[in-house]
């Protein structure tokens, strides 16, 4: 008879149940507890300390296509691994499992009756008696499967993201090089040497150089640097390196060949989109008389040319005024002539060189700066054009990350006679 408690009335409380659906209800949760573990969305695994499989679920069975009967104190769990995975239970999971008690989320494949392989993720716990000794393993083991075909996917296309990337610096690469001359001709009684140096990979930069035969036995020499980079940087560079080729071949005069740089910048950029550059171009006269090479520089807004003479000193050759070729219609162009004479060394740069971090990788803001450079330019001297090369890629080596856009040098040298070298 189940005991009730009266509501003054003759009946049952609402909040008390007869003894019998009480009974019912704690038979149902015990078999929905039992229905969770037997149909759980993950395998569970229950091992004895040597590794034999005690108890198993039947997610686990329907994953791997075994009866029950064919793991139950027939198999240890690494029995169900692969080689490979056997060989990672032995030697690090079973040994991090007896030293930590647990081990979480590794990664491993368990072989199906049939043969094929189920990539899993498994975590383990050593269940403990009350005295703190370790009765058996329970592990949890979770369907990796989709996860396994996310990773191949996003690693499929992480290989196609580097195989268009080398794709694309290939064509940058290529690219730049035809921005710049092959070879720098060989200028009878001159040394001559360049060097331009990439920022990034990724992105064609905009410096560009060169050095050429005119008539008269003269030279033409630029160096330069657009605005930006990328593809649209690139035209520009191309169509100023032809151009100040071309006009050098019409009037040679430096004054002039800006001067037509400049205008065919201003007409073909305008609007939305100017594009302009800074430029230095040189004329080269030998002097048949004194020796070396009179050079009459032309700059549009370009950092000074460095003289690096055969006493041992160095100087700024200074064109103030001169403005950003592309911007205006009528832009200033400053000039100046001087010898370059036997010993003497000239040195032509782009700021990316000036303007370089000197302490980029503890995170300084500090540019290298024209002073260290003039610093450097006078410590070198005297020189000549391969030695001042080499000596300027080891100093933007120094500078790491620091140079953060590209840089184009051209060094032209005048190298003395065995007789001016005994004097």
């Amino acid at each position: 008879m189940s005991k009730t408690s009266d509501d003054g009335q003759g009946g049952p409380r609402e909040d008390e149940q007869p003894v019998d659906e009480q009974a019912q209800f704690s038979a149902l949760l015990e078999d929905s507890a039992e229905d969770l573990y037997e149909h759980a969305p993950c395998g569970y695994l229950s091992t004895q300390l040597d590794g034999r499989i005690a108890k198993v679920n039947t997610t686990l069975l329907d994953w791997l296509g075994y009866e029950r009967r064919d793991l139950v104190g027939r198999k240890h769990f690494s029995d169900l691994l692969t080689v490979g995975g056997r060989l990672y239970h032995e030697t690090h999971f079973a040994p991090m499992l007896r030293m930590q008690g647990e081990i979480s989320g590794i990664a491993l494949e368990l072989k199906a009756a049939d043969g094929t392989r189920l990539p899993v993720l498994v975590t383990s716990t050593v269940k403990k008696g009350s005295d703190g000794q370790p009765l058996l393993v329970r592990t949890t083991i979770f369907d990796a499967r989709d996860r396994r075909a996310y990773e191949t996917e996003l690693l499929r296309a992480r290989q196609a993201a580097d195989r268009e990337r080398d794709r694309l610096q290939a064509l940058t690469t290529t690219l730049q090089k035809t921005l710049l001359p092959p070879t720098l001709v060989n200028v009878p009684g001159l040394d001559v040497s360049a060097h331009y140096h990439v920022a990034s990979v990724d992105e064609v930069g905009g410096d560009f150089y060169d050095l050429f035969p005119l008539a008269g036995g003269t030279w033409g020499l630029f160096l330069g640097d657009v605005c930006g980079k990328g593809a649209a940087a690139a035209t520009v560079t191309s169509l100023a390196r032809y151009t100040l080729r071309a006009a050098a071949v019409y009037d040679p005069d430096p004054t002039a060949v800006l001067g037509n740089l400049n205008t065919v910048l201003s007409h073909e950029y305008q609007g939305t989109d100017p594009r302009f550059c800074t430029v230095v171009f040189g004329l080269l006269t030998p002097d048949r008389l004194q020796g070396g090479f009179h050079i009459t520089l032309a700059s549009g807004g370009h950092p000074p040319a460095l003289l690096m003479r055969a006493d041992g000193t160095a100087d700024y050759l200074h064109t103030p005024g001169g403005q950003l070729i592309g911007v205006l219609p009528n832009a200033h162009i400053a000039t100046t002539t001087v010898l370059v004479a036997p010993g003497d060394t000239l040195l032509l740069h782009t700021d990316g060189l000036t303007e370089a971090h000197t302490n980029a990788l503890v995170g300084g803001k500090e540019r290298y700066g024209d002073d260290a450079f003039l610093d450097f330019g006078r410590a070198l001297a005297p020189t000549t054009a391969s030695d001042t090369i080499s000596a300027v890629r080891s100093l933007l080596d120094t500078f790491g990350a620091g140079v953060d856009d590209d840089t184009a040098v051209l060094a032209i040298h005048v190298p003395r006679t065995p007789r001016e070298e005994q004097q």
